[in-house]
């Protein structure tokens, strides 16, 4: 990609657009129903933490100078030893905390894992299975990386398993390839807000496990939960050879970037080779805020953090199903996300709130992103892969940051506002 000043671009700048998320963080509008913004952040916490640090560190002045200088590339010891324990204890992650702790890996947010992950485990042409819709961050880097994108059907229960395996075997006859990975997020995904059954989380496993297939489980969501989810994929992988787990402190602690993830030893040696080009290391001081909360505080603080983020899904719910137009919406059972589809197929939600939705002071995320940009899904009769297109008909609509009763005011006027364009 040429410009006047005479040195050129690298290819993917020409057609790949800035982040949709990241250029309407630009916009400050009253009712925020955008970027998964966790509302409910624990402050105090956060404050008496590092109040307790910053005595330590004047009484043992080595200590800060560790926490302040470079560290390894994957994490400090200490630190995954806490998370290794955690995930064992809580999600049941089937890892032992005593000698396995260095299969968990940290990197500066799980966005870093997802873009590590592509980079060292696909070729320009190499097929990678994910639901439609799916997360965008996950999407654009794919197709940057030259991922070759296969869209599988989904429903209220998530992606469909049966069509998982359909479209496996359509690529090794249409493309001579089997997928190299399969992208869920499994416990209220973005941008959905769907959750998983466990039968479909087993079949997905048999799935990849017969076709020699990389699951990355996308667990973001995994601590914000309404009611009891079923057991990670991971838990089946007893092995540590066939699913990558990827968490973030971004939505359970605060917005610190740093991810976590178990990553087979293989391709966790090949994801740290990657980071440490990205970025050397993740900051210490950081792992050492983070070690404090997830040793002492995590549990106390999601016991607030829950029934808050539950109120605010609530009155967003009941405000779509009182005002909204002919449509639907998911029932997520936790998460940050409704998903509304319109009945109305011309629809674009993206022209909508350019004109309408953002000169009222309310913004969402278009539906469109969260679709490949050059991709394939199955067609109607499931038996051949075609182009995959956007539905501009669909917009996310995140109930994380906003108080329960901007909510209700705000997704009111929207709905007023869309029953008035769509009759």
């Amino acid at each position: 990609m040429a410009n006047k000043t005479g040195y050129s671009f690298a290819t993917w700048t020409g057609f790949i657009e800035e982040s949709e998320i990241r250029s309407l963080l630009r916009y400050t509008v009253k009712y925020y129903f955008a970027g998964g913004k966790p509302g409910i952040i624990p402050t105090e916490i956060f404050a008496n933490i590092m109040k307790d640090l910053s005595e330590r560190y004047k009484a043992d002045p080595k200590l800060a100078l560790e926490d302040l200088n470079y560290g390894p590339t994957g994490g400090q010891s200490w630190f995954l030893k806490t998370l290794a324990k955690r995930l064992h204890d809580v999600r049941e992650v089937p890892i032992d905390c005593e000698t396995e702790w260095e299969c968990v890996t940290i990197t500066n947010g799980s966005q870093q894992a997802l873009y590590a992950l592509i980079d060292t485990m696909i070729d320009p042409g190499d097929i990678i299975i994910t639901p439609s819709p799916s997360y965008l961050g996950f999407l654009v880097p794919a197709v940057k990386l030259g991922g070759r994108i296969v869209t599988i059907p989904t429903d209220m229960n998530g992606i469909i398993p049966e069509y998982v395996e359909k479209a496996i075997l359509i690529s090794k006859r249409k493309f001579g390839k089997t997928p190299d990975i399969m992208y869920v997020v499994p416990d209220s995904d973005n941008p959905k807000g769907t959750t998983l059954p466990a039968s479909r989380r087993k079949k997905l496993y048999d799935i990849a496990e017969s076709h020699n297939i990389l699951i990355i489980e996308d667990s973001a969501y995994a601590e914000i939960q309404f009611k009891e989810n079923p057991k990670p994929i991971k838990t089946f992988d007893k092995d540590n050879k066939r699913v990558a787990y990827l968490g973030t402190t971004s939505k359970e602690a605060a917005v610190l970037r740093v991810g976590y993830s178990v990553l087979p030893v293989n391709v966790r040696e090949q994801v740290l080779k990657d980071k440490g080009y990205l970025d050397l290391c993740t900051s210490t001081l950081v792992q050492r805020i983070l070690d404090e909360y997830y040793k002492h505080h995590i549990d106390d603080a999601m016991k607030t953090a829950i029934p808050l983020y539950k109120a605010r899904y609530e009155a967003m719910a009941k405000a779509i199903d009182s005002s909204f137009p002919a449509g639907e919406r998911t029932d997520p059972t936790g998460g940050f996300f409704i998903w509304w589809q319109s009945e109305d197929k011309s629809f674009s939600s993206k022209v909508f709130m350019q004109d309408v939705a953002i000169p009222n002071d309310i913004i969402y995320v278009p539906g469109g992103p969260f679709y490949p940009i050059t991709g394939y899904k199955l067609n109607d009769g499931g038996n051949e892969l075609v182009p995959a297109r956007p539905e501009l008909n669909t917009m996310r609509i995140g109930y994380s940051y906003a108080e329960p009763e901007l909510i209700t005011e705000g997704i009111e006027r929207l709905g007023g506002l869309l029953s008035k364009a769509l009759g």
